[in-house]
């Protein structure tokens, strides 16, 4: 079979088949409800200001959970431990979501929500640690073509918000969102098992406190500060996240409220934005990265998302609500963001993967994630404050964070792979 990435998807085995078939279900509960996530909040009366404020809190809880990700893995295991945080970090926000009246039930979802850090890197180490090293970034692309794959059912969302109307609607897709992560979590721990080096960290951590285990992160600090590729891949993960960061929480908002796009066609811009991201991660990224040289993709991956967000701020606001020429200015800023935003953050997170130190995955990922929400943090308040006056200044600022990544990859790079012998795989 000549295309690569469906070579990878049918070759995969254990916890990898296990991760990436069971994807689409994250897809088919948050992915249906999040484009209108910030409206909705809108709906029930939260400012912009105060939507920011709750992408910096969330991201600030997601440090503190991101911090002790690493010890919670280790004791727990990969497997229990994605199950269990999995159950806290979605479903319960979900039920949250779905009863929110104001404000302060939309800050005790986020704060409760901040622990999907701990699963994220659990889930990490279930999919990579029994994979090959050469196949990582292809399953991370197949892991974001998964989760893509919802696009397909963005319709049901248009329906549900046209026929009962936004509130109504997004109240029921929480619901939904809640029982599909229920059935993907139990499926999840149906067919994966506990990976090799989850049970070595797992009686090496057994019977030694957390707190005795958050110490030894002193030692695993060390790691990462004498890794130049280490640190390389934090700043291109805190970029890509930021901007990542402000997309989601402002993106929606800014084409219905500035560019008078309606709501009920709000769900069919991330369909799009998805169908693309699948084609192209079955066509055009597995040939820019096919070689185990990641930079000219890196830089490629870059422009293309700087243009998609400089076309978003040139979109001119239109008289009377969306006409013709805005939605084809949108069709082109999703073309780019879909090819640009796809390839950044497949590398940006085989970046990470690729630099890590194999035996202290866990705990250097968590300390990695840690530093990257910190920086990533303030860019919720701040994309906020700037939404509050104009609409299209987060994206600006978004612009001005991917033009500093095309010069941190042109001029900073660092080798991706540690094993400089290790053969070029040609397909």
């Amino acid at each position: 079979m000549r295309n690569p990435m469906i070579r990878t998807l049918i070759g995969l085995r254990g916890n990898g088949r296990a991760s990436v078939y069971t994807e689409p279900l994250w897809g088919l509960s948050m992915m249906l409800v999040l484009p209108y996530a910030s409206v909705f909040m809108l709906a029930l009366g939260v400012h912009d200001e105060h939507i920011g404020l709750l992408a910096t809190i969330s991201i600030l809880s997601q440090v503190v959970f991101g911090l002790l990700s690493g010890v919670i893995t280790d004791k727990m295991g990969r497997r229990m431990t994605t199950a269990v945080w999995d159950i806290i970090a979605w479903v319960i926000p979900c039920v949250i979501w779905a009863l929110a009246q104001n404000f302060w039930w939309f800050l005790a979802a986020a704060v409760i929500n901040g622990a999907w850090q701990v699963t994220q890197n659990s889930w990490d180490c279930l999919l990579v640690e029994d994979v090959d090293r050469r196949e990582i970034p292809r399953v991370y692309s197949l892991v974001k073509a998964a989760g893509e794959f919802s696009a397909l059912f963005a319709p049901i969302a248009a329906f549900l918000v046209s026929g009962l109307g936004l509130e109504l609607a997004v109240r029921i897709l929480y619901v939904n969102a809640a029982v599909i992560m229920l059935i993907k979590i139990w499926l999840l721990w149906r067919y994966s098992t506990e990976t090799a080096t989850g049970k070595i960290r797992m009686e090496q951590t057994k019977g030694v406190s957390i707190w005795r285990l958050l110490r030894e992160y002193r030692g695993v600090l060390g790691l990462i500060v004498r890794s130049k590729g280490t640190i390389f891949s934090l700043v291109i993960a805190a970029i890509v996240g930021a901007v990542y960061l402000v997309n989601n929480t402002f993106w929606q908002l800014a084409i219905n409220q500035r560019l008078g796009v309606p709501d009920e066609l709000l769900p069919f811009f991330p369909m799009v934005r998805s169908l693309l991201s699948l084609l192209f991660y079955f066509t055009l990224i597995p040939l820019l990265t096919r070689s185990k040289h990641l930079k000219t993709p890196t830089l490629i991956g870059f422009g293309a998302y700087l243009a998609g967000q400089l076309m978003l701020v040139a979109t001119p606001v239109p008289d009377g609500g969306a006409q013709l020429g805005t939605y084809a200015m949108l069709a082109g800023c999703l073309l780019l963001d879909a090819f640009g935003g796809g390839m950044m953050f497949m590398l940006a997170e085989s970046l990470v993967a690729l630099h890590v130190d194999r035996l202290e995955r866990s705990r250097v990922m968590a300390i990695q994630r840690t530093v990257v929400m910190l920086a990533t943090a303030p860019f919720g308040w701040i994309s906020g404050w700037l939404s509050g006056m104009n609409r299209s200044w987060p994206f600006i600022l978004t612009s001005g964070l991917l033009a500093l990544g095309l010069l941190v990859a042109g001029f900073l790079w660092v080798t991706t792979h540690d094993d400089v012998d290790e053969p070029v795989v040609v397909e």
